[in-house]
């Protein structure tokens, strides 16, 4: 059998399995924090792969083995490996208190609408666009993965980032409340357990019934009525349904949308939980773009500028809308296709510019395919009968990148 105890933020020593345990392994601050058995041997967690083969030893003479890890190990933690190693029949596992429960704790806060990402040995791209597009959010750190890079990538958000060090530990235990830009000017050292980042102008405390973000939108495409527009110069929403379908926005996903207008497509992605950066080059549009996005409860950031110009500025996105036209918008889907992880979609009414969009798009490597959308919406007339209202004909191109295997398997991941 082997006993899995999560330490530290509150849990019991679990003495009972120590005493008898022939083999332990933890790190050396959990080694150290616990009475050990004089005869038992001893592993210093570092690389996994070693320590697997000792409990491999110890399981095959079924002699009993604890494995010591920080507060609840079937959390992002040691139980997972161990399961498929050794399969879960032969583990009992003895969770303490989690380092996000104690985190959120520590700073008066529930957290079952929290969401909970890791950057521990992963990129932290995704738990950068988690905590831009989600309004509670917990992360949990690791090397170049801790509250300076975080910050740094956050210091266009209003966000307040809440630091936790030590847990656990009476005497190095803090916890503390900088932007991210403090943040990001800080050496944090090696004892961060997790941070918490959060929009305070969208949390609520009301009752909750699942736990998480929250339940998703209830629909999309929504009407044009739902957002403030100027002569009805926005994506309609035959155009912006299938624009989503193919963009995909997700949760942990960056979203670009260029030429926004009045940011329809761009509310409409974080509505589905992408991170967005809508770019508009007038002015007006930019206030018209936060007006539909706080009318909406989501967050978007805006970049005031033309592309391709502005681009340079931002992070690399997972996907790409571009709307509207004008002569640089070859130039304009050129450069998105460049930095897109995923694909780019591309709306426009001139005909005369869908060849040079399509070569555009395939001349970065992309399979491109798209449609000419033509819809007619009911209308009444007078005596009260209805009409069929032709709307104008729109091009809608998308450009797919091809996907390495390895880019299959992370994203079933």
């Amino acid at each position: 059998m082997i006993t899995v105890v999560g330490t530290g933020t509150g849990a019991p020593p679990a003495e009972d399995v120590l005493g008898a345990a022939e083999l332990v392994v933890g790190g050396q601050r959990h080694l150290d924090a616990v009475p050990l058995p004089s005869g038992a041997e001893r592993v210093v967690l570092g690389p996994l792969a070693p320590a697997l083969d000792r409990i491999e030893a110890y399981v095959g003479k079924q002699a009993p083995v604890v494995v010591l890890a920080s507060g609840d190990p079937g959390f992002f933690g040691i139980v997972r490996v161990l399961a498929e190693r050794f399969g879960a029949g032969l583990l009992d596992i003895r969770p303490g208190v989690s380092s996000v429960a104690a985190a959120f704790a520590r700073a008066r806060l529930t957290w079952d609408d929290a969401v909970v990402v890791s950057a521990h040995g992963r990129e932290l791209r995704t738990a950068v666009n988690v905590c831009r597009a989600q309004a509670k959010v917990a992360v949990l750190t690791g090397p170049g993965s801790g509250p300076a890079e975080l910050g740094a990538a956050l210091v266009h958000s209003e966000r307040v980032l809440v630091v936790a060090s030590a847990l656990g530990d009476p005497a190095r235990e803090r916890v503390e409340r900088v932007t991210p830009r403090e943040a990001a000017g800080r050496d944090w050292g090696t004892a961060v357990s997790v941070v918490l980042c959060l929009d305070e102008a969208r949390t609520s405390e009301g009752v909750r019934t699942v736990a998480g973000p929250g339940v998703g939108p209830a629909g999309w495409a929504l009407d044009e009525a739902g957002f403030a527009h100027r002569d009805s110069m926005i994506t309609k929403f035959e155009v912006r349904a299938l624009a989503l379908a193919r963009l995909g926005p997700r949760l942990g996903d960056l979203v670009w949308d260029i030429g926004a207008g009045s940011g329809s497509v761009a509310v409409e992605c974080a509505r589905l939980g992408a991170a967005v950066v809508a770019v508009e080059k007038a002015g007006d549009g930019i206030e018209r773009i936060r007006a539909n996005a706080a009318a909406h409860g989501v967050d978007v950031r805006t970049v005031h500028g033309s592309a391709p110009g502005v681009l340079s500025e931002l992070d690399d996105p997972d996907a790409v809308f571009v709307g509207g036209g004008g002569r640089d918008l070859p130039a304009i889907v050129a450069g998105c296709a460049l930095r897109a992880r995923r694909t780019v979609v591309v709306a426009m009414a001139a005909l005369d510019r869908v060849p040079a969009v399509r070569e555009a798009l395939t001349g970065a490597g992309f399979g491109c395919d798209g449609v000419l959308l033509q819809s007619s919406r009911l209308a009444p007339l007078p005596g009260d009968v209805t009409r069929l209202a032709a709307t104008n004909p729109v091009f809608l191109l998308w450009g797919v990148r091809p996907q390495e295997p390895d880019d299959i398997k992370g994203v079933a991941q």
